[in-house]
Formats: structure tokens, C-alpha cells, sequence
């Protein structure tokens, strides 16, 4: 993937604003908003592993679990028509319709963060 910064397991996007001429994020995947920024790669760096290790920190103290891990689960809501040829797509591969939408968004996933 690009224009992301991985820490503790925890992820952070990456953006710049022309204007302001800072670099700026936030940590993804958590409930929680935990922003960071700052006007160097080196220095947004340090400002994420900050953020990250603030909010584990936080989180403890506040006796919360931090957000980290996805269940796994999701809903997806499609077109019928797309739904209809993926049920028949799964079929003939002889899985199911979960299996088939976990194999085509892993090689999505793969072919996007090469």
C-alpha cells in the first residue's frame, strides 16, 4: 500500500496539504479518531509512532481495550445482478459465496499493494 505508516500493528494514512504545507494523518482502523501532522517525512513519522503509543497508552489508562483486530465479518451489499453471477461463479468453483468474495478481495488486495 502506499502513502501509509505502520507501527505496533497499527496503521496511519498519509496526506499533504499544498497549502498548509504540512503532511498530515490518521490512524485507521480504530474507532477512536488519533490524528498526527507534521512539516517533515522524519518528523511525521515520529508524530505517528507518537500518536500510536499515546493512544495505547490512553487506552490503558482509561481501563479501554484499544481497537486493533476486525472480526472478520462484514456486510456487502451488491447489485442482484452482480450477486447472481457471483453465487453462480462460487457454485462452479464448488465454495461458497464467502469463500469466493474472500479469495477475489485477497488478490485485489495483493495486486494493489505490489
Amino acid at each position: 500500500m502506499k502513502n501509509v505508516l505502520v507501527h505496533n500493528g497499527y496503521t496511519g494514512s498519509v496526506e499533504f496539504s499544498n497549502e498548509d504545507e504540512i503532511f498530515f494523518g490518521k490512524i485507521v482502523g480504530i474507532r477512536d479518531l488519533v490524528t498526527f501532522e507534521a512539516d517533515s517525512v522524519a518528523r511525521l513519522k515520529k508524530a505517528f509512532r507518537d500518536a500510536v503509543e499515546d493512544y495505547i497508552a490512553t487506552c490503558k489508562e482509561l481501563g479501554k481495550d484499544p481497537d486493533k483486530e476486525y472480526k472478520g465479518s462484514f456486510n456487502v451489499r451488491l447489485k442482484p445482478k452482480i450477486h447472481r453471477l457471483a453465487a453462480i461463479k462460487s457454485a462452479t468453483l464448488k465454495m461458497s459465496l464467502n469463500q469466493f468474495v474472500e479469495k477475489v478481495l485477497e488478490k485485489e488486495i495483493t495486486e494493489v499493494s505490489r
